[in-house]
């Protein structure tokens, strides 16, 4: 790849091809990364879930949040909201692991109040008042100056 040259897709549209690490911040060019996502993938919500925690469980929250970004795009109205706070709880726990507190802080607030909607139904098994409390556990945890290991931080989405 030149690297004065932005990374293309075969459609032509600008896509990043680094390799990336754990927490999705790019490597240079040639450096062994971890599988990235695929975009656009669409999925059941349950497959989306169990992906999900599999990748939040690994460490791997960007990567999580990638899949949670799929269901937001492809998902029925109704469940964009839930599922673009579940990313942005991705997002602000992949935000925190990276040193980030502030930002982790924000989204993990943000993502919270986003899903605060579905929290009489747990939607597709989600234990979203669980998810709540522990967005804004961690959040308060940051704002003291907490370090945050991905792994080890990461929600149980389900029962």
């Amino acid at each position: 790849m030149d690297e004065t040259r932005r990374d293309r897709d075969a459609d032509g549209r600008a896509h990043n091809a680094r390799p990336r690490d754990g927490l999705g911040r790019p490597l240079p060019y040639g450096s062994h990364g971890v599988e990235r996502q695929p975009e656009g993938v669409v999925r059941a919500p349950g497959e989306t879930v169990r992906e999900a925690q599999r990748l939040l469980g690994a460490g791997m929250p960007f990567h999580a949040h990638e899949v949670f970004e799929d269901a937001w795009k492809s998902g029925p109205q109704e469940e964009r909201e839930l599922w673009r706070g579940m990313a942005q709880l991705a997002v602000g726990l992949t935000h925190a692991a990276r040193g980030n507190a502030a930002g982790g802080a924000r989204l993990l607030r943000r993502g919270a109040a986003a899903i605060a909607a579905y929290r009489a139904v747990d939607p597709h098994g989600l234990r979203v008042a669980a998810l709540i409390a522990w967005a804004e556990e961690l959040a308060d945890r940051l704002g003291a100056g907490g370090v945050v290991d991905a792994a080890s931080e990461a929600p149980r989405l389900r029962p």
